[in-house]
């Protein structure tokens, strides 16, 4: 799936939007790119993560023993990669603070593991999975993502294989760009919400 095929199925279900958006990260965007709405068609999700499946595949063959996503954004994509890729798959929930495995869920033997994330802006939520499945005895070989809205400058200590890359800018609110600074800002994300 090419970067242009990966945008079409945001675009395509209105997941790609433009306005002032305050990410999870606290950091201000005139970008956001909704996948929770690209979750709403099984189809289109599915799509989705069978490119991602195989990319992972392609770059790490037969190595992967678990595919682990933190909650709650990462979960369907993870989920849908897993089956693809036909493994188990585990996912990650706050504990006071950080991540951890619950529900029963182990790594067995040191598993070589994939860490799926929808989105990756700042890498925060991917550092932290990656910190748990060490926590747990595993071994975690990459982080695939459907995009990188980073431009492949996050570093979340292991290789990113994003379906996308795109360079979006993100600014501090003191730090705004004048086409932002007169729009009012919406928080589409979950981090931080009661």
């Amino acid at each position: 799936m090419t970067k242009d095929q990966v945008l079409e199925e945001f675009t395509a279900c209105g997941a790609l939007m433009n306005g002032h958006f305050i990410l999870s990260s606290g950091l201000r965007s005139d970008t956001y790119l909704n996948k929770s709405i690209v979750s709403m068609y099984p189809d289109r999700t599915a799509r989705l993560c069978a490119a991602l499946a195989l990319k992972a595949h392609e770059e790490l063959g037969d190595a992967i023993d678990y595919v682990i996503s933190p909650a709650m954004g990462g979960i369907i994509y993870g989920y849908e990669t897993a089956r693809s890729l036909e493994l188990p798959f585990m996912y990650t929930e706050r504990v006071n603070g950080q991540f951890e495995l619950r529900r029963g869920f182990q790594i067995e033997g040191n598993g070589r593991v994939l860490i799926v994330e929808d989105i990756i802006s700042t890498g925060l939520s991917a550092r932290e999975c990656v910190e748990a499945v060490k926590r747990h005895g595993g071994t975690p070989l990459a982080v695939a993502c459907l995009i990188d809205r980073s431009g492949g400058k996050a570093n979340v200590g292991l290789p990113i294989l994003p379906l996308a890359e795109l360079d979006v800018p993100a600014y501090r609110s003191d730090q705004l760009p004048d086409h932002l600074k007169n729009v009012p800002p919406v928080k589409p994300g979950s981090r931080g919400l009661s």
